[in-house]
């Protein structure tokens, strides 16, 4: 079934990609054609490949709007978030000292846990081991981690651990560490191990998460903040400028533009309007369909009735919607099995774009094939802490090459660690600790040192592409290929002709191959690069722009030359043995009485698990 008032996607001849002409970008004018030509080769503006994909096989690019279109200003934004549910928080009982608390952007970071039971912000692995334990603003050194957890490992239990994985979810992480810091530190209360008292009263800390979780829900539902940010959109929300042109080149494409959010019409409405500088409901033209309040990921399992909004009251039509889906109006609640036979696409057709990991990214991934981008926007100052640390990440690898030569060395009277085996366990657990400082308090989103976190694995298990904007999109032509790199295991990339040694001896001399072996980027489009991109996308040839990105790279080989295969895996990535819980040493150090004041990790890791995605509590807020 075809929408109505659909264009016909021009194609090429079978087995061609069709390349877009710099002079056919109808609609586009001539101050975007020369951003488009000549933008900065910047690292924050790639977009980075978990899974192969041909831009010129999308059909539908679906759009996430907060977080994703609609970018809200960090930390001003979260700032107001938490001091609104501090307030919240105060007015149903909580003490008033708890204002004096101040937000501090860089302590959370999304995709921790929180341990209801004992009141902890745990950072974990893919695999359930424990990076960070922290109570409070307290880093528990590995003695106190392992009383509480004695294999400083976690499986998700949904009635204990909830997983902080959206960014509306930072300022809820950090009310978390003040109120277990200030019963903590409040001289009325007696402290246990799962939360306070004060004479017959026990403030648990799973009651203090449900009150801050009913704190959070009543402000989203209550209607002041999302008043507060429809008053002050520019101190707020980022217009960015590129957003307008991107769905004017998807149109011009051939392609279709859509929209799903939780948000309600009004405020879907107030906030397209100021980014695409399109009022009385103009904006609805960029998109072939548009659905509000879809209540993701409720929408991509069961849905709700599918009804027409009225867009001049904003209220609901009469009956469930049975028709044809209309360019220029806007649709409530449905469900993705609904929406796709409506819309006429199949998985593999659709590109949806949003933030949210599990809401936008898994279950439309799990449960209708479609391909997905991940908007990460934390990736531009992860990018940039790695670019410019990247030397110290290095000394950590050789660091940890150095010590297994040590170990190799010992033989069969191995009588306990030798001098040199402690003085380099030492340096690399402090060469860790340094190294997650430069991103922040908690360290990065993606690793812990050389180990990649819970949030980094879902990223690559779940996100065919991510990047930290989706108007990075705008950098590449409409017939690119996404070409994800091999993936080896360790038996196949420790030996034969990808081992180490082997291609560096076969190495070509290519400045361009050279530029990603060092970490490089991949081109902004300019008349030169598209002439490459139509050569590899019309004959067999290698494809140089498809390094991992550093944030989640772990080996890099050649890779194989572009094919017309959707190649649409589960890459396997080559995998040290600290992922499988065994022992490993890049952890920050205990360094004594210091290890509380600077957070520090065990040296061994206890304990293996693969964690299923769908055992997590994933809460969808009305975003």
């Amino acid at each position: 079934m075809e929408l109505k008032g659909e264009s016909t996607r021009a194609t090429g001849t079978a087995g061609t990609a069709r390349i877009p002409s710099f002079n056919s970008f109808n609609g586009i004018d001539a101050e975007l054609e020369e951003t488009y030509v000549n933008m900065d080769d910047q690292p924050r503006n790639r977009v980075f490949v978990n899974r192969s994909l041909h831009l010129d096989r999308i059909k539908f690019f679906g759009f996430d709007m907060d977080y994703t279109l609609a970018m809200y200003k960090s930390p001003t934004f979260e700032i107001m978030q938490f001091n609104r549910i501090i307030q919240r928080l105060i007015s149903i009982g909580y003490p008033e000292n708890l204002s004096n608390y101040k937000y501090d952007f860089r302590f959370p970071i999304r995709g921790v846990w929180f341990d209801a039971l004992y009141g902890n912000l745990l950072k974990v692995d893919g695999y359930g081991n424990i990076l960070n334990c922290v109570h409070g603003f307290e880093f528990l050194s590995r003695y106190e981690t392992k009383r509480i957890y004695p294999n400083k490992f976690v499986t998700l239990d949904r009635r204990r651990y909830s997983v902080l994985n959206t960014l509306f979810n930072l300022p809820e992480a950090y009310v978390c560490a003040c109120l277990v810091d200030f019963f903590k530190a409040s001289t009325e209360y007696e402290h246990h191990d799962h939360g306070v008292m004060s004479g017959d009263m026990l403030i648990s800390y799973a009651s203090m998460y449900q009150d801050i979780r009913s704190a959070v829900d009543f402000l989203h539902d209550e209607g002041s903040m999302k008043n507060h940010t429809l008053q002050n959109l520019s101190k707020f929300i980022e217009k960015d400028d590129m957003i307008k042109p991107l769905l004017e080149r998807i149109k011009s494409a051939g392609s279709h533009a859509f929209l799903v959010t939780n948000s309600e019409y009004e405020y879907t409405d107030k906030i397209m309007a100021y980014l695409l500088d399109a009022p009385d409901h103009a904006w609805v033209s960029y998109f072939d369909v548009v659905v509000v309040n879809a209540r993701k990921p409720l929408f991509f399992g069961e849905g709700t009735a599918l009804r027409e909004v009225n867009m001049n009251t904003g209220s609901l039509k009469i009956g469930q919607f049975k028709g044809d889906l209309e360019p220029g109006k806007v649709y409530s609640g449905g469900s993705s099995t609904e929406f796709t036979r409506l819309l006429g696409a199949q998985g593999k057709d659709v590109l949806y774009i949003g933030d949210h990991i599990f809401g936008d990214i898994l279950k439309s991934k799990k449960t209708q094939g479609w391909r997905t981008f991940l908007v990460v926007p934390e990736l531009a100052h992860e990018l940039e802490v790695w670019t410019e640390e990247k030397a110290m990440f290095q000394r950590l690898d050789d660091l940890n090459s150095y010590l297994t030569e040590l170990y190799r060395n010992l033989g069969d009277n191995y009588q306990g660690p030798t001098a040199d085996i402690t003085a380099t366990q030492e340096r690399i657990q402090a060469t860790a600790w340094v190294m997650d400082q430069k991103y922040g308090k908690m360290g990065s989103v993606f690793r812990s040192g050389s180990r990649q976190t819970f949030f980094a694995s879902q990223v690559s298990r779940f996100a065919d592409l991510y990047s930290s904007s989706c108007t990075n999109l705008i950098h590449y032509p409409f017939s690119y290929l996404f070409k994800a790199p091999s993936q080896l295991l360790p038996h196949e990339s420790s030996t034969g002709p990808f081992s180490q040694t082997t291609l560096m001896s076969n190495r070509v001399a290519s400045p361009e191959i050279d530029l990603l072996s060092e970490g490089g980027l991949s081109p902004i489009m300019t008349p030169e690069t598209e002439r490459k991109s139509r050569r590899r996308a019309n004959t067999e040839g290698p494809c140089y722009d498809c390094a991992l990105p550093p944030p989640l790279k772990s080996m890099t080989s050649e890779c194989d030359s572009g094919s017309d295969d959707d190649d649409d895996r589960l890459n396997t990535t080559s995998r040290g043995a600290d992922d499988g819980g065994t022992t490993t040493d890049d952890e920050p150090a205990d360094l004594g009485n210091r290890g509380q004041e600077y957070g520090i990790h065990d040296d061994v890791v206890m304990g293996v698990g693969i964690i299923d995605m769908d055992d997590q509590i994933f809460r969808s807020h009305s975003k």
